[in-house]
């Protein structure tokens, strides 16, 4: 699939509003993460922060994670939250201890990611009772924002892919071009 990342030049894209929450609202990312006031949580393939600032007030700690530097250094200039601590990383390879991440989330980044290697990683760093919620491009999309059709999974793939890295499916939802995923560890 396409593993590419956003181009950082047109990073400001990242900060508009009205395009961000026509595909997932802040309040809807909060429902599908439930983020306690004490949690450690992942916002994976995190941008310019958009999401992650929509999330830092309700978790103890934030990692934003992205494997472009520009991409920190553009949140940097936006001001971090005190509970956001950004990391350059793959998901491949995150730095954490084994189940100390209470609760991850991915908005619009799945199909970025999407490898065993990264679902692997994801089931390792989580808790035992660890919360990962998703929303992505749909592969049953039209195509005519976001990433190319072939670069999509459908909330199925994806489904199927995350039980077979020890996740339970909690919800789905699809919409015309975009799907949300919660699943927790088994």
């Amino acid at each position: 699939m396409g593993h590419h990342t956003f181009d950082a030049d047109r990073a400001d894209k990242l900060e508009d509003a009205g395009r961000r929450y026509r595909y997932v609202s802040g309040e809807e990312l909060l429902w599908a993460l439930a983020p306690d006031s004490s949690d450690t949580v992942a916002d994976l393939g995190s941008g310019t922060g958009f999401f992650t600032d929509v999330v830092a007030p309700h978790a103890d700690t934030v990692y934003a994670i992205d494997v472009q530097e520009a991409m920190h250094d553009h949140y940097a200039e936006k001001g971090l939250p005190d509970t956001v601590e950004p990391v350059t990383t793959g998901i491949e390879e995150l730095p954490f201890e084994d189940g100390s991440i209470d609760g991850a989330f991915s908005t619009m980044t799945y199909h970025e990611f999407a490898s065993d290697d990264a679902l692997g990683e994801l089931r390792r760093v989580l808790t035992g009772s660890g919360r990962l919620a998703i929303v992505d491009w749909s592969g049953e999309g039209l195509g005519e924002r976001g990433p190319p059709l072939d670069e999509r999974y459908t909330v199925e793939t994806a489904s199927g892919s995350l039980r077979e890295h020890g996740f339970t499916i909690e919800h789905t939802f699809t919409r015309p071009e975009t799907f949300l995923l919660i699943a927790v560890v088994e």
